[in-house]
């Protein structure tokens, strides 16, 4: 009778081994000053400088890139969906005005191509990278049974910082404030099921190149707003999951509403396809997709010319798209 190993059972730790020794050099670009270890160990430790600050208050965040990862295996390109790992996650944080210090990534398979994981993690790393984020460790979890042959998931956790006095929660929101929408780089991480449900497999390995675009990092641009014009950013929405209606209603003090003119900024195409294509109403399209608007900053209305000019200096379009009303923390699109 043939002796029952763990690599026979379908998990190979030699060849695991070989993999995580051969992204150590990769990863270690990211590291910050404040990294204290390399990874691989059974914890992973990050220094907070406290006389950098005041009264620090630690931001975390966790999300993953979703069924965006069936087109990569689709048009076999794996090496942007871990950018849109890290990008979920810090822009979350940015939210709350949070400088992201470090992530952690999980990755989870059945079997894939030692090149294909590389592809990943050299992805998380560029994500962490732009970011100013330290990939300090994660978990590679090859699970035999739970992914088909060649596919695999991702998700991370970030944590990061702010001032207790600066954090940004939406509680200064008052009518008359100007929402002003900063430009996606496409489709993000959200919204890929109803894009799956609606074009072909062809027409998604045709389209790849547009639909794989990775999620648009807003941390270093958006920092430097903050620290210009910080007292007049009163809200910021990362528009994901849920997207224009439950993203920015999260941020709403309960006597105020959002308007929202959609005939304000520029929509690029791949929308008006994907809605002509799945014959969506506009209301599903605003509460699905980011419709070419990746974050909304609600801002004091006598800096927002100001502020788009800035941003624009930062090499991001923006416009204003709304304003803040009297209400009862609803979006109203007209």
């Amino acid at each position: 009778m043939k002796k029952i190993t763990y690599k026979n059972s379908g998990v190979d730790i030699k060849s695991a081994s070989i993999f995580k020794s051969k992204i150590k050099t990769l990863v270690r670009k990211s590291f910050r000053k404040e990294v204290l270890t390399d990874i691989g160990g059974f914890g992973s430790f990050f220094k907070l400088e406290k006389n950098q600050y005041r009264n620090p208050v630690l931001v975390s965040s966790s999300d993953g890139v979703g069924t965006k990862l069936v087109i990569a295996k689709l048009a076999n390109k794996h090496d942007t969906v871990g950018i849109d790992a890290v990008a979920m996650n810090v822009n979350d944080i940015l939210c709350a005005g949070a400088q992201p210090l470090f992530f952690l990534d999980y990755v989870a398979f059945s079997k894939v191509k030692k090149d294909v994981l590389v592809d990943v993690v050299n992805g998380i790393n560029k994500g962490c990278i732009e970011s100013n984020c330290s990939l300090i460790g994660g978990e590679t979890a090859q699970m035999p049974g739970m992914y088909k042959e060649g596919e695999y998931d991702i998700a991370g956790f970030c944590v990061g910082v702010v001032e207790k006095d600066k954090i940004i929660n939406g509680s200064k929101i008052k009518a008359g404030d100007k929402l002003i929408g900063i430009a996606s780089s496409g489709l993000h991480s959200n919204g890929y099921s109803l894009v799956r449900k609606v074009l072909s497999p062809a027409e998604l390995k045709r389209m790849s190149a547009e639909l794989l675009k990775p999620t648009r990092i807003y941390v270093k641009p958006v920092l430097e707003i903050l620290r210009q014009y910080g007292v007049s950013i009163h809200g910021i929405s990362h528009i994901t999951g849920g997207a224009f209606y439950d993203k920015i209603s999260r941020i709403l003090p309960k006597n105020i509403d959002a308007r929202i003119d959609k005939n304000s900024w520029e929509v690029p195409e791949i929308f008006w396809l994907i809605q002509n294509k799945g014959n969506i109403d506009d209301k599903e399209m605003y509460h699905t997709l980011n419709m070419g608007i990746g974050l909304v900053l609600v801002v004091n209305a006598q800096e927002a010319s100001a502020i788009i000019r800035k941003l624009s200096e930062l090499k991001l379009r923006s416009w204003v798209i709304g304003q803040a009303i009297k209400g009862n923390k609803k979006v109203e699109i007209v």
